[in-house]
């Protein structure tokens, strides 16, 4: 009876013990697992970032100069109005040729920044006649014509670029019997250098752009036997 007895109570104990373990393990597959809680944390927090990015892209992508000139002529000036310049300095501009046309058309311009003559011929002496304030400090790139015009925001001028052409600095024709009636600038290009086609006029200010204006050099000849409406039209393509 005795060895029945203790035969019994090891088999409770045995159940006992077996309980105790499956409750145990129960209630450890109940708590949440520590480890999945930052993963949760971290792709909320790329989702947010993500966000975040998206408006940045879309704001700066809508900041910054942009200029596009295809070439066409329209004799209007291209104005770069940047912070670190001022565009205001050159209210409008005059240009001349020796070569073709007249005071009754297009050399008879007033200075402008909307109708500035923009057809020339190699070989030919284009004059500028600025309306500004300054006496000193202007000067006119021509480079051969690209259409991102932004490029010359932050362009570093210099003979040695590649689509140079030529330069003209612009003065005050103090030492001339009537300056109001002088050309403050004159240049031409060279057949034997440059061929014909579009040009950008890129207008300086203490070494940086404020103004383009697109124009086209014809052949050396090309445009004599034009009328004055015929050189007219080619300005405005």
């Amino acid at each position: 009876m005795k060895k029945n007895n203790k035969f019994l109570t090891t088999l409770f104990t045995a159940g006992m013990i077996l309980t105790l373990a499956a409750c145990g393990k129960g209630n450890d597959s109940s708590k949440p697992d520590a480890s999945s809680q930052p993963a949760a944390q971290s792709t909320t927090q790329q989702s947010s970032d993500s966000q975040d990015s998206g408006n940045s892209n879309s704001n700066s992508s809508d900041s910054g100069y942009k200029l596009t000139v295809p070439a066409k002529l329209t004799g209007k000036l291209n104005i770069i109005e940047l912070e670190d310049r001022d565009p205001s300095v050159l209210r409008g501009v005059k240009t001349l040729g020796n070569s073709f046309g007249s005071f009754e058309d297009i050399n008879g311009k007033d200075p402008s920044l909307n109708d500035v003559r923009c057809i020339f011929g190699l070989n030919e002496w284009v004059e500028f006649y600025p309306d500004t304030d300054k006496e000193s400090g202007l000067r006119v790139w021509i480079l051969k014509h690209r259409d991102d015009h932004e490029y010359y925001a932050d362009c570093k001028f210099s003979d040695l670029m590649p689509d140079f052409a030529n330069y003209c600095d612009l003065h005050y024709p103090e030492d001339a019997e009537d300056p109001l009636e002088w050309y403050w600038g004159s240049f031409y290009l060279n057949p034997e250098d440059c061929a014909p086609g579009y040009y950008d006029f890129v207008f300086t200010y203490d070494g940086k752009a404020i103004a383009t204006l697109v124009t086209r050099f014809y052949n050396d000849g090309e445009l004599n036997d034009k009328s004055g409406a015929e050189l007219e039209a080619l300005m405005h393509e």
